[in-house]
């Protein structure tokens, strides 16, 4: 299997008590990161100013470029994977590159592992906790994805693409590790250890959105797949 991992960072700065973040769109794109299973490290992806130094979003046309580029990896076999991308990275991509169609071709056939293990549990797992179970370094410590944004705009662009490029690392190493497994373990928030048997591997979105529904009647509020793909409508 010849993965791709993919993931972005926004750019606008949110409040620390932001709960959703589709209130303060468009958020823009700060930085991304790619990185191919037969490349040894990742691409990183950032708007330019004239001289060349990191720019305080990407352009659209730039987001075009990263659109067209995952585009290029698909057609060429790659399996593009992320951690949230069918709800998130695509969907802030589709905006900024406006690359509307691609963006949601590419959404709906990539591997979203976090969607995949929902449509499975009925709940979300953060990839921190997957990195945990599986055995695999982790993200940067002490950094986030609220806090990226407020670095970028401080100018801290090397600790922001650092961050970045290790959560693609992250992703690339779960898929893999799982892939020649058949098996996804995580930590829950109380600690413990829970595994999922992925006997025919990671689904697509499209191929995951069809699994039956879990039981999730313990739930107080169980969140619903069409969250993940309403923009794709």
């Amino acid at each position: 299997m010849k993965y791709l991992a993919f993931d972005i960072e926004t750019a606008k700065v949110l409040p620390d008590d932001a709960s959703e973040w589709r209130r303060y769109r468009p958020l823009g794109i700060a930085c991304a990161a790619t990185l191919a299973s037969d490349d040894s490290s990742p691409k990183v992806w950032h708007g330019k100013t004239p001289t060349g130094s990191p720019a305080e979003k990407m352009r659209q046309q730039e987001a075009v470029a990263l659109a067209e580029y995952l585009d290029r990896m698909a057609d060429a076999g790659y399996c593009i994977v992320t951690w949230n991308g069918l709800a998130f990275d695509f969907n802030i991509l589709a905006e900024e590159s406006t690359a509307k169609e691609i963006c949601k071709r590419l959404a709906w056939n990539h591997v979203d592992m976090m969607f995949h293990v929902f449509c499975k549990q009925g709940y979300r797992v953060a990839l921190d906790r997957a990195a945990q179970g599986m055995g695999v370094v982790g993200k940067t410590p002490g950094m986030s994805g609220i806090l990226a944004p407020r670095l970028w705009a401080e100018g801290r662009y090397q600790e922001v693409l650092d961050y970045v490029s290790q959560d693609v690392r992250i992703t690339m190493n779960v898929a893999q590790k799982c892939q020649e497994s058949r098996t996804f373990r995580w930590i829950t928030q109380k600690g413990t250890r829970q595994q999922l048997d992925l006997p025919e591997g990671w689904l697509t979105a499209k191929a995951a959105f069809v699994l039956p529904d879990p039981d999730t009647s313990w739930m107080r509020n169980p969140a619903s797949r069409e969250d993940f793909i309403a923009w794709l409508r």
